[in-house]
């Protein structure tokens, strides 16, 4: 992946962060190298990091303002602007971004922005490499105790992404068919959660010779959420759910012949 050469303005959540635009088309093996990794430096009153845990009902639709490395094109960091969700916002919490949980490295209350950082790895995995200045994006602050659980347990950990391949509008109500790899489909089952870009959704149903499933938006989902915004051909993030894969993990490791032997 290339990155040209014409820097963006400098933006207010750091002074000294310049980025530069990015491409999202082309292949990121272009752009990602291996790099030896420096030493972190917390930054004063930055919390230390705990396992978030989100809902999949999406907040707020923010809107990327900037996007792209700083100048020592080591830190590929991105800037939302996201009224709802800086309301009370800390350094280092965490926020789930098309259902990839990220932490808030910067903010600016005045302006209602927030920065995250993202990994190459990130980039790999999740479809935020297919994010470009002015992009739409759901956003979900991690849960409280009091928090109403509308959803279900989302760790904002992407399993994989898949593509949309059909949208079809029945009523007022919007069909969508995504494609995946067998790896994610395995845990795929109808009637069954899954998060996609961070929307907690009911599986409708599985097929397994296309390697897809489908799931049904009803008018005032599809007015709250970014995947109607969408195209055929399009990557989402997807994340099963957890409890399908604490139980594959019981069967392959032999836990319940074991059980059963006693």
């Amino acid at each position: 992946m290339a990155i040209s050469s014409t820097s963006i303005p400098k933006f207010a959540l750091s002074n000294s962060l310049r980025l530069t635009n990015l491409n999202p088309k082309l292949p990121s093996s272009l752009i990602f190298k291996s790099q030896t990794p420096k030493p972190l430096t917390l930054k004063p009153n930055r919390r230390n990091q705990i396992t978030s845990l989100f809902t999949g009902i999406v907040e707020e639709m923010g809107k990327v303002r900037e996007l792209g490395f700083d100048e020592s094109g080591e830190s590929f960091d991105m800037v939302i602007h996201s009224p709802t969700v800086l309301e009370d916002v800390n350094l280092g919490d965490s926020i789930a971004v098309n259902g990839t949980c990220l932490t808030v490295t910067e903010f600016d209350s005045e302006r209602l922005e927030f920065k995250v950082g993202l990994a190459p790895e990130t980039l790999r995995k999740t479809s935020l490499i297919e994010l470009e200045k002015g992009s739409v994006v759901n956003l979900e602050r991690a849960v409280k105790p009091s928090t109403r659980m509308g959803g279900h347990f989302v760790q904002g950990h992407v399993d994989g992404t898949g593509e949309i391949v059909s949208m079809e509008v029945e009523g007022d109500s919007l069909w969508i068919k995504v494609k995946t790899s067998p790896e994610i489909l395995k845990f795929i089952v109808a009637k069954g959660f899954i998060a996609v870009d961070g929307t907690s959704l009911t599986v409708v149903d599985v097929f397994d010779e296309e390697e897809c499933f489908n799931f049904m938006l009803v008018e005032y989902t599809q007015q709250k959420v970014v995947i109607p915004l969408k195209k055929i051909g399009q990557k989402v993030n997807l994340e099963v759910d957890i409890l399908g894969k604490y139980v594959e993990r019981l069967l392959s490791s032999g836990f319940v012949e074991s059980i059963k032997s006693r």
